[in-house]
């Protein structure tokens, strides 16, 4: 697995895995970006927070971006979009937010995939290409990710992945429209990883 750094300052980190390579977000993704997240609207929306009115249009992914590098530089979080690696077609996205230095040295998981390729590893193989960068790059302790408890699918994958549940947090997050209950896990950076399959 190799760790590159694009030659653009504000292009972000880059991640080669087992199928996939996942990089920062860019322009030229829109067309793409928004026929995927549009064919897979009603796949997405009962596990996301509410679209905004204007979240597929263009000047609301331009602003997307900008907030993107912003974080980047910040160190408070690292967007990716996950592609194919045959044939470069966009598959999803992941994004590791909320990026806490000091003490904790922790961040949190959030991810999404388009209908079409779901359930076909691409998560798994993502995520198992980002945990180097996690714990070797970024130098974190702690990955947390929070799931719905009916969502079975997220579920098998950060148990498959090597995650492991701690807890149960009440009215946790707002998805689509509702506070909504949440499965808490986590890996650190020490945990076993269950070996590719």
């Amino acid at each position: 697995m190799a760790f590159l750094r694009s030659v653009a300052a504000d292009a972000g980190p880059a991640v080669h895995g087992n199928g996939v390579h996942l990089r920062t977000p860019q322009m030229a993704d829109f067309p793409a970006w928004v026929e995927l997240r549009e064919a897979s609207r009603d796949f997405l929306v009962p596990w996301e927070p509410t679209w905004p009115a204007d979240d597929l249009t263009r000047p609301a992914f331009r602003r997307r971006l900008r907030r993107y590098l912003q974080d980047i530089r910040e160190d408070t979080a690292y967007p990716f979009f996950i592609f194919r690696s045959s044939d470069h077609a966009l598959l999803g996205g992941i994004t590791l937010s909320n990026v806490r230095r000091g003490v904790t040295q922790s961040c949190a998981l959030g991810y999404w995939v388009g209908k079409p390729f779901a359930r076909q590893g691409v998560m798994f193989a993502a995520l198992r290409a980002l945990l180097p960068f996690v714990f070797e790059q970024l130098r974190l302790h702690r990955l947390e990710a929070a799931c719905l408890p009916s969502n079975t699918a997220s579920i098998r994958l950060l148990e498959k992945v090597g995650f492991t549940r701690e807890g149960y947090a009440r009215r946790y997050l707002r998805i689509n429209g509702m506070w909504q209950d949440h499965v808490l896990y986590a890996m650190l950076h020490d945990d076993p990883r269950p070996p590719a399959r």
